[in-house]
């Protein structure tokens, strides 16, 4: 018995083309965005001033998460030392009160700190799909030279505008070197 994802083979992951040089592939992202394509990706070998505006990447959350995650191991760090002192410990030292802020201060950063690396490395991995060994991007054409000397632009199948004819048509009146499609 067949199953009806068995039939439809292997799925299409974009349209790729591969350009001569940065401000070609600018100049292309531009006409893309305002054509209405939202899914791009930009591929070069170095980066390219302006391009991640163009195809309209967003800020990511990694900082906010950081931000949240250091302040609260910061409290916590104070909370604990707070709760120790204070409550379950009560000890007189050195005339200071139970509740002595200054001397908090290093254990307090130090949550704060440890507690926003750890977040923030873990909130770039999983916002950045990772750990992912293969790309489909990988098996473009040529696409091995995007770490040396070529530029390629993807517009991905997934945007809400993307139809693989017209999309192709599209891409290949931008005057790109080449076209491709990559399967997923």
């Amino acid at each position: 018995m067949t199953h009806a994802h068995e039939l439809e083979g292997p799925a299409l992951y974009g349209i790729v083309a591969e350009f001569e040089n940065p401000k070609a592939l600018v100049r292309a992202a531009k006409k893309a965005y305002k054509e209405g394509y939202r899914d791009l990706d930009a591929y070069s070998p170095f980066p390219i001033h302006g391009l991640h505006e163009v195809i309209g990447f967003k800020k990511n959350a990694v900082a906010p998460i950081m931000l949240f995650c250091g302040l609260t191991g910061a409290a916590a760090g104070f909370g604990m030392q707070c709760l120790s002192m204070a409550w379950h410990y009560p000890y007189m030292v050195g005339g200071r009160p139970p509740i002595s802020w200054p001397s908090f201060i290093p254990v307090t950063y130090e949550c704060g700190i440890l507690s926003a690396g750890i977040a923030g490395t873990l909130a770039m991995i999983l916002l950045n799909g990772l750990p992912r060994l293969h790309h489909p991007i990988f098996s473009a054409k040529n696409f091995e030279n995007a770490t040396n000397d070529a530029f390629f632009l993807c517009i991905e199948a997934k945007d809400p505008k993307f139809d693989q004819t017209g999309t192709r048509s599209f891409v290949e009146s931008l005057g790109p070197k080449e076209v491709s499609e990559v399967i997923d």
